[in-house]
């Protein structure tokens, strides 16, 4: 009799809770349906009512995903990467997301840090910062100084940085994942969304968006980047401090630097230093790609920092050493099947070639289930385009600018790119943007033609690249 008491004990808290988890999921569905549905009534509009209709529309879907919380945040930046899928104008802004989030307090860092190591935070650092140095909408950082590493084992003071994950993002993730997947199933029966596969999207999101939460998973990410690139000089990563890694909590060295943004923005003459940044930029993105397989798919100037030895930057006293960049938040990674790698090489010499048919007809094979409704028309007007672009009169037309209208006709025809491949491209593209304002002489897609043709890249170019672009 006990035991069934205990039993239907355990049965009816199940199902409280089971029936208490429904209402509040479907609280929050209503509450985002109430506060998306001026985006939703304005969208036909958008289009219709002219640029100043559109770009107010857009800026409300901005603020509408700031609002709706972290998955939607994630969300909009996910779908900035998806030119094919979006207008470029709608991704740009996308792009710009604010993910700057209101800091938990530090009585829950500490309590989240002691829970994940099973030590109190003054056995594990002799200095513990606690106003955060920055605030996203998943996780807030931490500067400290390392006491111990491993229980009693007293080590030299190390400066580390600490990434605590916010309370109850992982639930209230998990609830709007349940709301957007059942938003995805519906939009397979309206004809007008059919061909976005929105449910598939939302799987490679899915995926997206654990690297962010799980921070254990970032830290092998960073292990795998160490690891890869453990011959360069000037090119690095945060090093995560084991065993001081939790999925809640990541321990990794602190990297000091100034954001590349500097450089881009900033600084004005030391041409030598720009060029530097955009060759290291470069070739490391290309060794990502083309050696490894294993892509920082969100590599935008925030996530890069850049370290010069000496303190002061003078005219007259050139820099004498190359600069160092460090790649930072690589909890969004993009890996390539071999035929999509193959694909992919083949439609970025197609680009740089400006051959408008292999280029469309590349585009075609980047997904496995195409169901683009007209792939002649689609390839015709590919064509009509890099036949301009080849002509004496576009011939200042960059090849980047080229892969952006390129992506506009895949969405204006609704072709189906997979998700990796896409994120791949504009990777690409977002890195040749700023290395262009580094640089404007220097190519990035030039850079990758002549790999290309230096060697018989489809047997050979992965064995040999590494030597190619050795710094």
């Amino acid at each position: 009799m006990y035991m069934n008491a205990q039993d239907g004990h355990v049965y009816l808290t199940s199902f409280l809770v089971s029936i208490l988890e429904v209402f509040i999921i479907i609280t929050r569905a209503i509450y985002l349906a109430m506060l998306f549905w001026p985006c939703i009534s304005m969208a036909p509009l958008a289009d219709t009512l002219g640029v100043q209709f559109r770009r107010r529309w857009i800026q409300l879907v901005h603020s509408t995903l700031e609002k709706a919380g972290p998955a939607f945040i994630k969300w909009g930046q996910w779908a900035a990467t998806r030119p094919d899928l979006f207008a470029r104008d709608l991704c740009d802004e996308l792009a710009e997301l604010h993910t700057k989030a209101p800091s938990h307090s530090f009585p829950y860092t500490k309590k989240t840090i002691e829970k994940a190591f099973s030590r109190k935070l003054f056995e594990i650092f002799e200095l513990f910062e606690e106003e955060p140095l920055a605030s996203g909408s998943v996780a807030q950082v931490h500067k400290a100084v390392l006491k111990y590493r491993y229980p009693g084992q007293q080590m030299k003071p190390m400066v580390v940085a600490v990434k605590v994950r916010h309370p109850g993002v992982g639930e209230a993730i998990r609830r709007d994942f349940a709301i957007i997947n059942f938003v995805a199933k519906v939009s397979k029966f309206i004809p007008a969304l059919k061909w976005m596969r929105l449910d598939e999207s939302l799987q490679q999101f899915a995926a997206f968006m654990m690297s962010q939460v799980d921070l254990a998973r970032e830290a092998a990410h960073l292990s795998r980047f160490i690891y890869n690139f453990r011959k360069w000089k000037d090119v690095s990563f945060p090093k995560p401090l084991y065993p001081l890694v939790h999925p809640a909590v990541l321990v990794e060295t602190f990297e000091p630097g100034e954001s590349v943004l500097h450089y881009v923005e900033d600084l004005e003459g030391h041409e030598a230093i720009k060029t530097a940044l955009a060759h290291i930029g470069t070739h490391a993105l290309l060794k990502m790609l083309l050696v490894d397989n294993f892509i920082h798919a969100d590599m935008h100037p925030g996530n890069i920092l850049v370290r010069v030895t000496s303190n002061k930057l003078s005219h007259k006293q050139p820099f004498g050493s190359r600069p160092h960049v460090v790649f930072l938040d690589v909890g969004m990674t993009a890996e390539l099947g071999k035929r999509d790698r193959i694909n992919l090489l083949e439609f970025f010499k197609a680009v740089a070639l400006r051959d408008g048919r292999s280029a469309a007809e590349c585009t075609l094979r980047l997904s496995r289930k195409q169901s683009c409704p007209d792939p002649r028309a689609f390839i015709k007007d590919v064509e009509k385009s890099f036949t301009y672009w080849g002509s004496q009169e576009a011939n200042d037309v960059h090849p980047a600018d080229c892969m952006h209208q390129l992506l506009e006709h895949v969405r204006r025809h609704r072709v189906n790119i997979d998700g990796n491949v896409c994120t791949v491209m504009v990777t690409t593209l977002v890195l040749e943007g700023w290395q262009r304002k580094l640089d404007p002489e220097y190519d990035v897609m030039n850079t990758l033609q002549t790999l290309l043709f230096k060697a018989d890249w489809a047997e050979s170019l992965f064995y040999t690249i590494e030597g190619l672009m050795a710094p």
